[in-house]
């Protein structure tokens, strides 16, 4: 199948483009974020196609389709900003986790028919997906700067720490992340409240607690930060805390529905 030669595809690429991002890491060599951005800029295309070939250009929110659709939205995210901001490295975490998700949902996953949805319902989802990927932005970001972290507290000085960007830049462009995506999930819960009939027929009342406790998490965070100069530790375990409520509001439910129970969702 045709679909599937192109997954094949786009996984290489995946890999070869962290392969490239993560060699100075590694081995202190010469950098290939150029050719490194440049494959994966490809793979992200080709991945798009896939979406639209296997899910009929619709919005597929079933389990294994929501992931590919999160990590090609996370991907192209990734992609754009190593273009502006030397955090290229962020790309070792994320390309090969998109990677494994494009195989799971191109080879493993059962085929799958995307439900009907009204524009507004559609709004919703398009802006809860956008918020979703950048807070998982924010959260690799912070697995990034508590792996620096730790390496200066125990001073290990390897070619791999000289390799990421300044610690400053990571905390930087993590609390703008962090801020983008408190917006976008503010709005999200807006649109939600708007636009969604029946919280409890639908199975989203957890969804929108848990949300909503992400909510609290990040903007916490955010008041700490401007109020409180938060920063550090405190900063990478709130990121994360909040990260897993959204993952738990997100995905939790469609796990149980789908794969254990197999209810698919309204």
């Amino acid at each position: 199948m045709i679909i599937h030669v192109f997954a094949l595809l786009a996984i290489v690429l995946y890999l070869v483009a962290a392969g490239g991002l993560a060699r100075p890491l590694l081995s202190g060599g010469q950098p290939l974020n150029r050719l490194a951005l440049s494959l994966a800029g490809v793979a992200v295309v080709i991945h798009a196609g896939i979406l639209l070939g296997m899910h009929r250009g619709a919005l597929d929110l079933h389990f294994f389709a929501a992931l590919s659709l999160v990590a090609f939205v996370v991907s192209t995210l990734t992609l754009l900003v190593s273009l502006s901001r030397p955090v290229a490295a962020l790309g070792v975490i994320v390309f090969p986790l998109t990677a494994v998700l494009i195989a799971v949902d191109s080879f493993l996953a059962p085929p799958t028919l995307p439900h009907a949805m009204d524009w507004q319902i559609k709004l919703h989802v398009t802006v809860a997906l956008i918020a979703f990927s950048v807070l998982s932005m924010a959260a690799a970001l912070a697995i990034l700067l508590a792996v620096q972290e730790r390496a200066l507290r125990h001073r290990q000085f390897g070619p791999w720490l000289r390799a990421l960007p300044p610690l400053t830049l990571t905390e930087m462009l993590l609390f703008r992340l962090i801020g983008a995506g408190f917006a976008l999930l503010t709005l999200t819960l807006l649109t939600g409240a708007l636009f969604v009939d029946n919280l409890f027929g639908q199975h989203l009342a957890h969804k929108t607690i848990l949300s909503i406790v992400a909510w609290l998490v990040f903007g916490t965070l955010l008041y700490g930060r401007w109020r409180h100069g938060w920063r550090g530790q405190r900063a990478v375990n709130l990121t994360l805390l909040g990260m897993a409520m959204l993952v738990l509001a997100f995905f939790g439910s469609k796990f149980v529905l789908e794969l254990i129970m197999h209810r698919p969702l309204d």
